[in-house]
């Protein structure tokens, strides 16, 4: 008669059961409890169900933990992904110059309707001023020869800061679609990496699923044995 690494208590021929038959992970369950177990052992039918069931347990709850491990790299690389655009732009506005930044802000001031409108109403006041307030005494009189000059010479410097801000366009377009291709790229290795982490998932969620499986077809299978033999 065999007797119980666990209990120490003698075990019928009905109840044995050797520790070689067991699968590793439960073997290895059930030597964190008692240190020494191994193939040449034995113990009981009812023993080796309890610790079925808290290999099942350890099982399911393993499978959760790695399932939110999972959605934890997800929002990983998700932030990964928007931090990257921000980075990009940082790093396209502190290469300006100061002249560059002049240049678009003037640019951007000068095809506006505030310039417009201002600009109009200095040219109005400008011939109110010299045809009627100072008529007799004006700086500019009719035909204006000194406002011409003016509008002559900011046609001059606008024209050249027009043509540097239109330069400076077409580079940020050349750099946007520099970014815009590095950020689809980094997408496209970063759904491809999470492709194959999920496949690898699956796989091993499926091994899990086949081994729990088996874990119960087996503790199934010894209830109905120890049904047969109770019956008369």
């Amino acid at each position: 008669m065999q007797t119980s690494f666990l209990s120490k208590q003698p075990l019928s021929a009905t109840e044995v059961i050797a520790a070689s038959s067991l699968r590793p992970g439960i073997r290895a369950l059930i030597n964190t409890d008692y240190p020494g177990f191994d193939t040449q052992h034995y113990l009981s039918i009812d023993e080796l169900n309890l610790y079925r069931r808290r290999y099942l347990n350890w099982l399911i709850e393993k499978e959760k933990t790695e399932l939110a491990a999972l959605d934890k790299e997800v929002m990983r690389v998700i932030e990964q992904n928007g931090i990257l655009s921000e980075t990009l732009h940082e790093e396209a506005e502190r290469q300006l110059t100061l002249g560059e930044r002049l240049a678009d802000r003037v640019a951007a001031f000068g095809g506006s309707w505030i310039f417009i409108l201002s600009f109009f109403s200095f040219i109005v006041c400008w011939m109110l001023v010299n045809v009627w307030m100072l008529r007799h005494r004006a700086f500019d009189p009719f035909p204006f020869i000194l406002l011409n000059l003016i509008l002559s010479c900011l046609a001059a410097i606008q024209a050249p800061i027009i043509m540097m801000s239109q330069n400076r366009q077409e580079q940020k377009d050349r750099q946007r679609a520099e970014h815009n291709y590095k950020i689809n790229l980094k997408a496209e290795l970063e759904i491809k990496l999470l492709s194959e982490k999920i496949d690898h998932l699956l796989v091993h969620q499926n091994k899990k699923l086949l081994e729990i499986q088996e874990m119960r077809i087996n503790y199934l299978g010894d209830l109905l044995k120890r049904t047969h033999r109770s019956l008369p």
